[in-house]
């Protein structure tokens, strides 16, 4: 668009501002210091301003009815309606126990370890497997002490030899001493000859016998029954009798594997229940019982008895050393574990019980949330007692018609009014909130 800038006169009389001509139309672009605005032509600043004073009377209050309008405040939200479930306490008979941390140790643990020196010729067992007292694990070479043997054997036979001939010639000793044919001397000479005979037929007779232990120590033989570890010395070594720490290698470990002990400590004031009574349960049934649990176990499934207490306790702890024993006939407690066990603390009693999720705290204080007859929340102060499962004891603070929040407490406060719904609306509810599965595009081929 071709345009050119030219003067001309305004309508009032001045010639104020210039004002480009078009093909289509004159229009003069008026840029003051108030605003940018465009202008039809020949009309000039003093004309503006005249428009706007008249203007003015009309135009502020409506922009002030707008300003009005646009500054006042949205109404208030209504507060979303609260859906809790809740659920009235039960009277309930528990049985009350106290749980610890404890390992797992076995009854018998055995060393083997060589009682002869020699090279390792054998093995008799596999890495991990039960043995029996008297299986064959090891075999030493027996060809030094079958020699040794040998030779204590001829030692004996001629010991027997030399004591045959004492005694043979002192019989006729005495014979000859009768008739004053041999002289006391002769006589002595041949009487101590028949004890020292005998004398050396008692240490050929004991040399023979530690040479045949010495060689029946080269079986190395199971001396409990239990499971035995992986072999720590292979067939070809020597072992010794004075190993590098001072004791004989050695050549693998044996532990029994049932029964099984499981040993915690406790603290005195349980140690002294837990004594009385597990008096009263030896008199009943044989001792306290008490139930145990793995790490990776929900419940306590394996069933054991106290069955003794250490002869101290502990002063810089306050805690005294306790022992059960479990039955393992499955293997499934190997010594060395680490498990929770729990002792029987009393009798059942009946107590009220309500879900543990419904117990909050407050700097060390318990409360409840309780929906009243008006369906507004109240918090009740309680005193729990111990946890049974889901559910935990109140020993005070509730009664069996109150009506305790289980669900939805996250956005309660003390006077919110709430719906109470029961669990089975709750699920249906959840149920019909829920996405639908969304069907499966089918592929063409």
């Amino acid at each position: 668009m071709n345009t050119s800038s030219i003067r001309s006169p305004c309508r009032c009389g001045c010639e104020d501002f210039p004002f480009a001509s078009s093909a289509t139309g004159t229009y003069v672009t008026h840029v003051t210091h108030l605003t940018h605005l465009t202008f039809p032509p020949r009309f000039c600043r003093s004309f503006i301003l005249r428009l706007i004073n008249t203007s003015l009377p009309w135009l502020l209050p409506a922009l002030c009815a707008a300003g009005l309008t646009a500054c006042s405040p949205s109404p208030p939200t209504p507060p979303p309606t609260i859906k809790v479930t809740v659920s009235q306490p039960q009277v309930a008979t528990v049985t009350n126990w106290d749980e610890y941390p404890g390992h797992l140790d076995a009854v018998e643990m055995v060393e083997i370890r060589p009682r002869v020196a020699g090279y390792i010729d054998s093995i008799h067992f596999q890495d991990g497997t039960e043995v029996k007292a008297g299986d064959l694990l090891f075999v030493i070479d027996p060809r030094p002490y079958q020699a040794d043997l040998d030779h204590a054997q001829a030692q004996r036979q001629q010991a027997e030899t030399h004591l045959e001939l004492a005694r043979n010639d002192l019989k006729r000793a005495e014979s000859l001493r009768g008739t004053k044919a041999i002289s006391e001397e002769e006589y002595d000479s041949r009487s101590n000859a028949v004890r020292e005979g005998e004398a050396a037929l008692v240490a050929a007779t004991a040399n023979e016998a530690t040479a045949r232990i010495n060689l029946d120590y080269t079986q190395i033989k199971a001396p409990i029954s239990g499971k035995i570890g992986r072999r720590l010395v292979t067939a070809g070594n020597f072992v010794q009798l004075q190993g590098n720490g001072g004791s004989a290698t050695v050549l693998a470990t044996i532990v029994s594997v049932n029964p099984i002990y499981c040993y915690f400590d406790v603290e005195e004031s349980a140690f002294l229940q837990y004594r009385s009574s597990a008096k009263v349960a030896e008199a009943n049934s044989g001792g306290l019982a008490c139930e145990l649990a793995l790490v990776n176990e929900e419940g306590f499934a394996h069933w054991g008895r106290l069955d003794f207490f250490d002869n101290q306790v502990n002063p810089q702890t306050g805690t005294i050393r306790l022992r059960a024993v479990f039955d393992n006939g499955d293997r499934a407690l190997v010594p060395g574990m680490f498990a929770n066990v729990r002792v029987l603390a009393g009798p059942p009693e009946e107590t009220l019980v309500i879900p543990d999720v419904a117990v909050q705290s407050d700097q060390g204080y318990k409360f409840a949330y309780v929906a009243n007859a008006e369906n507004k929340v109240e918090t009740r102060s309680i005193q729990i007692g111990r946890a049974h499962g889901p559910l935990r004891a109140v020993v005070n603070g509730l009664t069996p018609d109150d009506r305790v929040i289980v669900n939805g407490l996250m956005m309660l406060r003390p006077g919110a009014k709430v719906v109470v719904q029961s669990p089975e609306a709750k699920a249906q509810s959840e149920k019909a909130a829920a996405p639908a599965d969304k069907p499966q595009a089918k592929t063409q081929p």
